[in-house]
């Protein structure tokens, strides 16, 4: 039996085996909701949630939530029809039918094609939530606590998070096309507020993926995420104001990465390029980069937080090559997007849950790694800035201005690192910014599994990565005088 068919018959279990729904009915009502138009499905989601955090030497909260539903879509053209539900019911989706059939005018219901079928396994059934005892989990939480306080004086305040997810979705298209994807996603998150006198300030390190627990309750695991949050907090405690100005940067790889995300990634997703309101819209084939910068998304990467079997419109994920030696040959697109566009879908139609339609969606981008050592680029700077881990940004997607702040920083001073920062920000245009990378590492990281990515109200898990780089002018917002 193949694993596509056991993610069927799990799906199949939840949506149709509790009498709720009527397999042959349901597929019955999904072709007379989608008579006539060029694309459409439906949704069947059962999604599981926990969250537990500890704050301040104790259990703070505790959360547990259970939901399903389905959404009906109907596409003609540029047109949506879209109905949703919390009740897996035929009463419900009878009247989701009628909502959505009010779309119509289509290629006399020719619809486009449906995805071709995946027995690829990204990502194991286990549900996280299950997997370990509610007791244990507290444990775990307590026991970090301890560690920081017990391994580090300066410590004044500890909070451990740890959450986990469990998602079954199932997609049928007119005709009887199936398909389903069992999708676990896990995330442990360590801060630490450390003191030294009057001054205080905070570290923190997480990390996560497509899986159960596992790993995260063994000491070696989060002992690692323990200890980055400490070395974070103490070298903030020795930061100094930071410079301001137009200067070199270097960017650590890794996390970094969530930069490219949000600066030039969402440019390129096919929505914005049909309605072309992406600064990228009429590049395709220019060159938009430095030579040597190359940058993929790519949904198929094993346990990856970005990865999906296959995305919500049931098209397998895939690797697309975006720009490659700094020219522009690829978007990401869902269904209705590469239709209209006269493109192939690429895997990347996503949303947040049964209650949103989907869009083009980034899964884990990054840029390739290049040949310089990082020491060496480094080197390379007189005088600038290294840039080790982001905090959070502001983003203009129709024009690409970016502001991010830093939250681990270090002056660059004779080809060598110097006093850390405190309060810089990163201030620029993701399509002038590509243009400046002047040296790229050879040592391309992903993030640690911690990305959420937001677009147009909708929140979904994805991974961003780089090498070291440099980029040879940019501007730094900071607060020396």
């Amino acid at each position: 039996m193949s694993k596509a068919i056991n993610h069927l018959a799990t799906a199949d279990a939840l949506f149709f085996g509790k009498g709720g729904l009527d397999q042959r009915r349901t597929a019955k009502l999904v072709d007379e909701a989608l008579a006539g138009c060029d694309d459409g499905e439906l949704y069947l989601e059962y999604d599981q949630s926990e969250g537990l955090s500890f704050d301040d030497g104790k259990l703070k909260s505790a959360s547990f939530d259970a939901s399903q539903g389905f959404g009906l879509r109907s596409v003609v053209g540029e047109a949506t029809g879209f109905a949703h539900a919390s009740a897996l019911d035929e009463a419900a989706l009878k009247r989701a039918v009628a909502t959505v059939k009010a779309v119509r005018g289509g290629r006399g219901g020719k619809s486009d094609e449906s995805p071709h079928g995946t027995n690829q396994l990204l990502y194991a059934e286990d549900n996280p939530i299950d997997s370990e005892a509610f007791a244990r989990k507290v444990a775990l939480l307590q026991e970090i606590d301890a560690y920081v306080r017990g391994k580090e004086p300066k410590a004044r305040q500890v909070s451990v998070s740890l959450g986990g997810s469990w998602s079954v979705v199932e997609i049928i298209r007119a005709g009887g096309w199936r398909a389903a994807d069992v999708r676990p996603l896990v995330r442990l998150h360590v801060s630490v507020v450390c003191a030294d006198g009057d001054r205080m300030e905070a570290g923190s390190s997480g990390s996560g993926r497509r899986a159960a627990y596992g790993d995260i309750f063994k000491p070696e695991y989060w002992k690692r995420e323990a200890d980055e949050a400490i070395r974070q907090a103490l070298v903030n405690l020795q930061s100094v104001p930071a410079p301001a100005g137009e200067m070199p940067v270097v960017l650590g790889s890794g996390w970094s990465g969530v930069l490219w995300h949000e600066a030039v990634g969402h440019g390129l997703e096919g929505d914005f390029h049909r309605k072309k309101t992406s600064v990228f819209s009429k590049l395709m084939g220019e060159m938009i980069a430095s030579p040597g910068v190359t940058v993929v998304d790519d949904g198929t990467l094993p346990d990856l937080r970005g990865s999906l079997t296959i995305d919500d419109e049931g098209t397998p994920s895939q690797r697309n090559v975006l720009i490659e030696n700094g020219r522009l040959v690829g978007l990401m697109q869902d269904r209705q997007n590469a239709r209209l566009m006269g493109a192939k879908p690429t895997g990347n139609g996503r949303r947040q849950g049964f209650a949103h339609a989907p869009m083009p969606r980034m899964t884990n981008t990054f840029m390739l790694g290049g040949d310089k050592d990082p020491q060496e680029i480094i080197a390379s700077v007189p005088k600038g800035l290294y840039c080790a881990n982001f905090g959070g940004g502001q983003v203009d997607i129709v024009s690409g201005k970016f502001v991010f702040s830093i939250t681990e920083g270090y002056l660059i001073e004779n080809g060598k690192l110097g006093a850390p920062v405190k309060g810089a920000t990163l201030i620029g245009a993701g399509a002038e910014a590509l243009t400046k990378v002047g040296l790229v590492g050879n040592d391309m990281k992903l993030d640690p599994g911690i990305g959420t990515c937001g677009k147009d109200g909708q929140g979904v898990p994805v991974g961003v990565g780089q090498p070291t780089l440099r980029i040879d002018a940019l501007t730094v917002g900071g607060t020396a005088t």
